[in-house]
């Protein structure tokens, strides 16, 4: 099979272009995690687009900066969040001969508002006071103005951040770059007959995350995609024990099934993802890998709305069982709760069922 690199066009208007006045420089300022450094690519990318003269820094975790390394036109600045006082430092040293007219302080957190601290610069901009998290509002001169409405996907709320410097006109661009290497690695993993199906079975290391579908839903799954699709059903994740228990105990009940949890860097999963004709998982990362990779996510969502952190284009093929589970743990609607409420309870993804997902990847493999 070959390589089906889907990326995403560039949505741009037949219209003269009237942008602001050109920053001489901007730092953006986006941690983590995996999934918010997607989202903000095309922000970025939007961002040179409409300043094409203006040099871009961006200060970005370390794990993530594995996926996005080689992005054409940015300079990168690795933070290590887990290096405590001593990571802060050597952002500080890295910085100190610098000065940004414009810091987007995209990322409200602890962490996020400390180093932001250490960047030199004139503007800095932050989220508007209800999403300016951890006191992060201490920390910018500006915000953003408040979103309206206010009940939209987090993507669109990274995009206030160019709205702010006055680009209106966005650039939605994906533009991972992978090795020939990487490349090579996924057509092997792929070749065969039968849609590529990727499971990504868990949303997080931690063995208490309320976003996991069980194992028995996925062994089921898997088995339904090979005997009514005759897939090729492929296991992606992080070698982390949780991750690992999941793909051991899923491999142990099918046949012909692929694992490679704990086997590939971020690039060789980007490219196994890139392949593939469907991703199933739950809100993760690898959600918005696809999204940026152009391939289609078939999305499990209970204890997240999908309306904020949902794979942007793909909506149509989400299970969402959000508002069932708002109602039995709350006993209120999906209005009457805090926009990003979770619900934080271990049976409110029982409520998603093998059938609910069949139903949305034969729509999916209809329409790819």
């Amino acid at each position: 099979m070959t390589l089906p690199f889907k990326f995403t066009i560039c949505l741009v208007k037949s219209m003269p272009r009237d942008y602001p006045p050109a920053p001489e420089s901007i730092c953006v300022l986006r941690l983590s995690a995996i999934g918010d450094c997607c989202h903000t690519l095309p922000v970025v990318r939007t961002l040179q687009a409409a300043f094409p003269q203006t040099p871009v820094t961006w200060v970005i975790g370390k794990t993530e900066f594995k996926l996005l390394e080689g992005a054409d036109g940015i300079e990168f600045i690795t933070f290590d969040k887990n290096a405590g006082w001593g990571g802060l430092n050597s952002l500080r040293k890295q910085m100190a001969a610098r000065h940004y007219p414009v810091l987007l302080h995209m990322n409200a957190s602890i962490r996020a508002n400390l180093a932001s601290a250490v960047i030199p610069a004139q503007r800095r901009i932050g989220f508007d006071r209800k999403r300016a998290r951890d006191f992060q509002w201490a920390f910018s001169n500006e915000r953003i103005a408040e979103q309206n409405p206010a009940r939209r996907h987090v993507l669109d709320g990274l995009f206030q951040f160019a709205e702010h410097l006055g680009v209106m006109e966005r650039t939605m661009r994906w533009d991972i770059p992978v090795t020939p290497a990487d490349t090579q690695f996924a057509t092997e993993i792929v070749e065969g007959s039968g849609p590529v199906c990727v499971i990504s079975p868990c949303s997080s290391q931690r063995a208490r995350n309320y976003r996991n579908w069980n194992v028995d839903n996925f062994v089921a799954l898997a088995e339904s995609l090979q005997n009514k699709y005759a897939a090729q059903v492929i296991l992606t994740g992080a070698p982390t024990e949780i991750e690992k228990h999941y793909g051991d105990a899923i491999l142990a009940r099918t046949q012909g099934v692929t694992n490679l949890i704990g086997a590939t860097t971020l690039k060789q999963l980007f490219a196994v993802i890139s392949a593939a004709d469907l991703v199933i998982c739950p809100d993760s990362g690898p959600a918005h890998m696809a999204t940026a990779a152009g391939t289609r996510v078939v999305g499990l969502y209970s204890s997240s709305n999908p309306e904020r952190t949902g794979p942007y284009n793909d909506s149509e093929f989400t299970v969402n069982k959000y508002a069932e589970a708002v109602q039995k743990e709350f006993g209120k609607t999906v209005r009457e709760v805090r926009f990003g409420q979770r619900v934080r309870n271990p049976q409110a993804m029982d409520l998603i069922t093998v059938a609910d997902v069949m139903n949305k990847v034969a729509i999916a493999l209809e329409n790819n």
